[in-house]
């Protein structure tokens, strides 16, 4: 948005991205990153357009208003969101422990993995962010929260041994938080009833009832109450076949090799 003001701006005043440029001590090539927000208008090259523009002050407010990074990706928005105000989540992972259970070591570990690579301050922007979103689990009225998680994400050692192993004993906390369910669907079983892949359903202080399902490159949000019903059976299943909270414990404790 204000890339695109800009650029009316510029064009109202018959410049060309180039002369525009010239006079705010940009190259054209990042005038047109601007332009296209691809490039964030940082506010002292703002005061400079509003100038030379003869706009009063309106890009300078903007700039001044933006973020400095975009931390969340677009499409996991909705889910950040809902979690604030969120009664009850049920999430079931399969590839990696849930964002709202893992620590800043394995959450780095996570963000790492990413491609394409992140640079070192958005890696700490990310890993921030999703630190902070586990503070939906011990707000003055937390909701109810409850994860089942596949076994093999227990023995994936991301970021390595050292990580994994105080992501399980981190577990074990979280375990003992009033109104968190943690439980491991165990290899062994014959039945999967997720093959599809992970997702997540919230219930509103509403009682509005909400999915999320997220992909490589995007996001879907279902409000649809014949597909959220689909999904709410198979977590009914996913939690029938999982091992019960207190056998959870039980098997992340052997995981550590705790007695």
């Amino acid at each position: 948005m204000v890339g695109r003001q800009v650029a009316a701006g510029r064009v109202a005043k018959g410049l060309t991205q180039k002369q525009l440029a010239e006079l705010v001590n940009l190259d054209e090539e990042s005038v047109g990153s601007i332009e296209q927000g691809r490039r964030t208008l940082m506010p002292n090259v703002a005061e400079l357009m509003d100038l030379h523009l003869g706009l009063p002050g309106v890009l300078t407010v903007a700039a001044n208003e933006m973020p400095k990074i975009d931390v969340i990706p677009p499409w996991a928005e909705p889910l950040i969101n809902m979690e604030q105000k969120a009664a009850a989540i049920s999430s079931y992972e399969n590839q990696v422990v849930p964002g709202l259970l893992q620590t800043k070591a394995y959450a780095e570990a996570v963000f790492h993995s990413r491609l394409p690579i992140y640079s070192a301050e958005e890696l700490m922007d990310q890993t921030t962010a999703r630190l902070k979103r586990q503070t939906n689990l011990s707000r003055e009225q937390p909701m109810l929260a409850s994860f089942v998680i596949w076994e093999p994400v227990l023995s994936s050692p991301l970021g390595g041994q050292e990580v994994l192993r105080e992501q399980l004993r981190y577990l074990l906390t979280c375990s003992e938080l009033a109104g968190v369910s943690i439980q491991v669907l165990p290899l062994d079983r014959t039945l999967h009833p997720a093959l599809d892949g992970p997702f997540v359903l919230l219930e509103t202080p509403e009682y509005q009832h909400i999915a999320y399902i997220e992909s490589q490159r995007g996001s879907l949000v279902v409000s649809n109450l014949d597909e959220i019903s689909i999904l709410a059976q198979r977590y009914a299943m996913l939690r029938t076949q999982a091992l019960n909270p207190d056998e959870t414990r039980d098997l992340l404790k052997r995981l550590l090799g705790d007695p």
